[in-house]
């Protein structure tokens, strides 16, 4: 199975509108120095940012303890809060229980390795000298270009794991899950997380002097993919109360939300609510408006997952390819068929 002649027109296409998006921030900052004759690159490279807003000082010392401590209290405490709603139904199994805690604990001490060794070796390897030389972009510049870097960057990585065959067992297990809610949020082929290619761009920003935009872009971005993964679906009074109606509009339009993501991981086109060839965003719902590749209905899926899953052994859903399932006929077995439908 390969891509169409009409999908690879359109993937060229929109990978040309990207490169103009990721432009976008450069040029707003080059026409915002030009008006106002300022030259902060001319002074000497510092790590201190003097420009950062009062309230960023404030709130920093919060965003550290919920970037650290504060997104895993936020799953367990939902998770459980789901749990107690029975909003799992019958469905969290033995074998799918194993396979979302071994997908949670298990990146906490093995993703570090590769992270450590991108910071502390590769980056400085590649780009020697230029720690903070970046740090004269004021606050809001610094921003807006991660905030579009690094979500852009998601969103193309994640699309492209729908679109490309060979791609697309790497992010299967993350779809395996016949159900919603924080304790699937993190269920991913390792491999898959290792590769999360906004890690590292977000990564060598920090590099460069845009650490404290990119603390905050991480803490906004995890409480809305957080919350877009939840089985507790808080945008549905926006759709009921028809004087929050402009808000919904605006805000299923910017950003994903528990309807759009939700049908993200739908098992089925056929109920013109799930999208699971679409509605990709992860921060910003926002690509998919531009991209074309996205829906939204205010609508939430009757059933999710994938029609083919076999609930294949735990650790090839974890560390596929290195290990093979043993059920016949799955994607992640040793002869299994490339793709399954998706």
């Amino acid at each position: 199975m390969s891509l169409s002649h009409t999908d690879k027109v359109k993937l060229k296409r929109d990978i040309g509108i990207s490169a103009l998006i990721y432009a976008i921030p450069v040029v707003v900052l080059y026409v915002y120095f030009q008006f106002t004759g300022a030259k902060p690159w001319l002074l000497p490279v510092s790590p201190e940012h003097s420009d950062l807003p009062s309230f960023f000082n404030f709130i920093e010392p919060y965003l550290k303890q919920i970037q650290t401590r504060g997104f895993f209290a936020i799953i367990i405490i939902l998770g459980i809060l789901e749990f107690s709603l029975g909003l799992y139904e019958k469905k969290w199994t033995k074998s799918e229980k194993l396979v979302d805690i071994v997908c949670f604990v298990a990146p906490i001490f093995l993703l570090i390795p590769f992270t450590s060794f991108h910071k502390f070796v590769v980056i400085p390897f590649v780009l020697p000298g230029l720690e903070n030389y970046f740090s004269w972009v004021p606050f809001w510049g610094a921003f807006f270009l991660i905030a579009i870097a690094d979500d852009l960057t998601q969103y193309w990585y994640h699309r492209l794991h729908h679109q490309v065959p060979f791609l697309w067992r790497f992010h299967r297990t993350h779809h395996s899950a016949p159900y919603m809610g924080m304790a699937m949020a993190s269920r991913q082929n390792f491999i898959y997380t290792v590769f999360f290619s906004q890690i590292y761009v977000t990564a060598t920003l920090i590099y460069l002097g845009l650490g404290p935009a990119a603390l905050l872009v991480g803490v906004i971005k995890g409480l809305i993919t957080l919350s877009a993964h939840s089985s507790i679906p808080w945008d549905k009074p926006f759709y009921k109360y028809k004087i929050l109606h402009p808000v919904a509009w605006v805000l299923e339009r910017v950003i994903s939300t528990p309807a759009t993501h939700h049908a993200h991981h739908a098992d089925t086109l056929d109920d013109g609510v799930g999208n699971y060839k679409g509605n990709f965003g992860n921060m910003f719902f926002l690509w998919d408006v531009i991209f074309k590749t996205g829906i939204i209905t205010r609508k939430y899926p009757k059933s999710y997952g994938i029609k083919f899953y076999k609930q294949e052994e735990w650790y090839a859903q974890f560390l596929w390819p290195i290990f093979k399932s043993k059920k016949e006929g799955s994607e992640l077995s040793k002869s299994g068929p490339e793709i399954g439908g998706v």
